[in-house]
């Protein structure tokens, strides 16, 4: 790639811009830093702009349960072709022949309760290196998958079947309420370029999923280790963002969070995050002693300043007496 070009600038926020060199500068150290993977960012001018284009990780902080539609738009659901069949979220012919969809999810049926055995959201199959964008998670149904065997099962294996819910990509899923509880830190990606604002994102990453939740109920954070924690305004551009701080996640990450349960963090005060409550009381101690300290130097100051005004006031009301 060339990375040579005007000095142009790019529009990276409101009223904020960065050249076009320097924006070429940290894209080639972006792209080294990902070299061989699906991660590197390429560019393009289109009529004198400089477009960035590309895969954007974002990782999961949510506190709360999402809701995942429980079918596309415009897909009428059809019965299985037989009672004894298992299939969740498969396409069906008019004939009841099956369908293969356009992509297909990595789709695991797991215990609720972990067992030593048990595969974890952190390590499944979300963590493990993808060829291209994260398949879109399919949606199964509330009646759907199910397996008609009659009364023959034990109450040890209803009670087991209770505890069953899906794992998808290394989410859970509740295929009863189609709730969707994505672990948290667990990642994702979209393909975005530099034009595209938060708010853009944002719709792009909850319809890739099929999110019913309106996009106004979230906003991307980015999350350094130090417990910094700046939110992305709508006059953002996130990939330009995410370029501008460097590529490596150990230090800076792009999270999905709710709007009203993250405040966001200054440099100045992450600082302070990390220390013990014992170092932090001796702060409190230092900064008490020197607000008294200051107190006591005004008090002072204005002491000295009262006494020469009522000196001079004293010297005023003799002079027409002396004379």
């Amino acid at each position: 790639m060339d990375y040579g070009g005007c000095e142009d600038l790019v529009p990276c926020g409101k009223d904020k811009y960065i050249s076009k060199n320097e924006l070429l500068l940290h894209l080639k150290t972006y792209n080294i830093y990902y070299e061989g993977q699906n991660l590197q960012l390429r560019h393009r001018e289109e009529e004198g702009e400089l477009i960035v284009e590309g895969l954007l990780n974002i990782s999961w902080g949510l506190r709360r349960p999402i809701r995942l539609q429980m079918q596309d738009d415009n897909q009428r659901i059809r019965p299985p072709p037989s009672s004894s069949s298992w299939h969740s979220g498969c396409n069906l012919g008019a004939h009841g022949s099956v369908l293969k969809p356009s992509t297909l999810p990595d789709i695991q049926v797991t215990d609720a309760e972990p067992t030593p055995n048990a595969e974890s959201p952190g390590n499944g199959a979300a963590t493990k290196s993808q060829p291209e964008e994260t398949p879109q998670l399919m949606r199964t149904r509330s009646d759907v998958g199910v397996r008609r065997r009659g009364s023959s099962r034990t109450p040890s294996e209803q009670r087991r079947i209770r505890r069953h819910r899906f794992s998808i990509n290394g989410h859970f899923y509740n295929h009863k309420t189609s709730v969707f509880t994505p672990a948290y830190g667990s990642v994702t990606n979209v393909r975005i370029n530099s034009t595209m604002t938060t708010p853009q994102v944002l719709k792009l990453l909850l319809n890739k999923f099929k999110i019913e939740n309106s996009a106004e109920e979230f906003a991307l954070y980015i999350v350094h280790t130090s417990g910094e924690k700046q939110k992305l305004r709508a006059s953002d551009y996130p990939l330009i963002a995410r370029i501008l701080q460097g590529p490596c996640e150990q230090v800076s990450k792009v999270f999905l969070m709710e709007k009203d349960q993250v405040e966001e963090v200054t440099y100045d005060v992450a600082q302070y995050i990390k220390f013990e409550m014992p170092v932090l009381r001796s702060f409190i101690q230092k900064l008490e002693e020197e607000e008294d300290r200051e107190v006591k130097k005004l008090m002072r100051k204005y002491s000295i300043l009262r006494l020469m005004i009522e000196q001079r006031l004293e010297e005023i009301s003799e002079g027409p007496t002396a004379m």
